[in-house]
């Protein structure tokens, strides 16, 4: 009974690390706004740069991308990449892991327009 025990318990701990191991760095591209991770939503628009730099610089948050499609906020890495697009609206590549995205480009792109 206890060899069952550990063999289970031993499956079951590989089958979890095969699992965040599918989650971290997965690929992909997200379009939004370069915001900031204090007021993400609501940073989504053009004039939002000044707000997300000043929060930055002096409240200690960092650069983010919102992302209206899942509706998530997610950490820009390097900064300084991202500092370069604040307010802008924008196409990230990279790759995700948890709330970060490691990137490798950041292209602007128009704004979406509401269909009527």
């Amino acid at each position: 009974m206890t060899k069952r025990l550990l063999f289970c318990a031993i499956a079951l701990l590989i089958v979890a690390g095969m699992t965040v191991a599918a989650d971290k760095g997965k690929e992909g591209s997200w379009t939004g706004w370069v915001t900031d991770s204090m007021c993400g939503a609501k940073g989504e628009n053009a004039k939002h740069a000044d707000c997300a730099a000043k929060c930055v610089k002096e409240h200690g948050a960092k650069y983010a991308l919102y992302n209206p499609g899942d509706k998530k906020v997610y950490i820009l890495d390097p900064q300084d990449k991202a500092a370069a697009h604040s307010g802008h609206h924008v196409t990230v590549k990279g790759t995700v892991e948890g709330d970060t995205i490691k990137v490798t480009s950041i292209t602007m792109v128009p704004e979406e327009k509401p269909k009527s």
